[in-house]
């Protein structure tokens, strides 16, 4: 699978520690470029995948122009805008926001303004047009975003898009990572993005003020497997491109840990006490910023309906 990487080079903050010579280039005017964050691996038939900080980037380039699954953080917008100028001169018509969290639609100003139309279910925009109760909020509620990074086309259940010659499908998974979480299925390129539904490799982050549950993640999980075969490319939100043969992976072991966990609920156990047996501690290798008592209290918390 051939990659598209950009090259990463110093910041200027490293080149004043270099020698004389690369000092006095750069007060001729020849600084070094700013370093890159993002890189590109093709996936073939008009297809790419964008990695680096945040949420992955599904890309599909054509006649009709540039769709994108997600656009991670504010700060990466104009680099993104630039990275897919590298791949085709076509515009930017369409970003999907697989959900509302901002390391997945922190962009969506920057596509707005180059003239992109943001797509996402019904409860992305309630997320990120209102406030909602918020435990990790200062003042007990989130923040609305600003009126111009909202999805300015949303869906219920769910929406087709005939584009660039590929049938391109949204479905809302209800109850999943979030409230509002959909997976995008380009049917005649066996290409499933499924957004934070799926992190490869990782505890997944389940955000249960956000609507989110283990449970409805598990049917996410399982709905993407009915939809792929061994041949299908599945984006998750965070992690590498994956196979079919690893969702199931991901799924068994998100079921696992959901089984146990309440295996030791149904014995009266409080959550404290099962994070301090640590029932999933030969999952350890799946620590990350979710780690092992993170995932117990998800878990915990999914299946007591707190």
């Amino acid at each position: 699978m051939k990659k598209y990487i950009l090259t990463s080079l110093l910041t200027l903050g490293l080149v004043a520690c270099g020698n004389p010579a690369e000092r006095t280039a750069n007060a001729q005017g020849e600084a070094e470029a700013p370093k890159k964050n993002i890189t590109v691996e093709e996936l073939g038939d008009g297809f790419f995948m964008l990695l680096g900080p945040g949420g992955n980037i599904g890309v599909s380039v054509g006649e009709d122009g540039v769709y994108i699954v997600d656009d991670k953080f504010s700060q990466f917008g104009q680099e993104i805008i630039d990275t897919i100028g590298g791949l085709t001169d076509q515009p930017i018509r369409f970003v999907h926001n697989t959900h509302h969290h901002g390391d997945h639609t922190g962009a969506n100003a920057e596509m707005r303004a180059v003239g992109a139309t943001i797509i996402a279910h019904d409860n992305v925009f309630e997320r990120m047009s209102k406030p909602f109760p918020s435990p990790r909020a200062k003042s007990g509620q989130s923040t609305p975003t600003a009126p111009n990074t909202w999805p300015n086309m949303t869906f219920s259940d769910k929406a087709t898009l005939h584009f660039n010659d590929h049938t391109v499908k949204a479905i809302h998974t209800p109850s999943a990572h979030t409230a509002g979480d959909s997976i995008v299925v380009f049917e005649e390129a066996n290409i499933i993005h499924m957004g934070d539904n799926y992190f490869q490799g990782l505890f997944p982050f389940v955000d249960i003020d956000g609507g989110g549950n283990v449970a409805g993640m598990i049917a996410a999980h399982d709905l993407a497997l009915s939809l792929a075969n061994g041949d299908t490319k599945i984006i998750p939100g965070h992690g590498p491109l994956s196979t079919k043969a690893d969702l199931q992976k991901t799924r068994d072991i998100l079921a696992d840990v959901q089984a146990r966990v309440k295996a030791r609920m149904d014995k009266g156990q409080t959550v404290d006490a099962i994070v301090k047996a640590r029932p999933l501690k030969d999952y350890e290798s799946l620590n990350s910023f979710i780690d092992e008592e993170a995932m117990i209290r998800t878990a915990y918390r999914s299946l007591s309906g707190t």
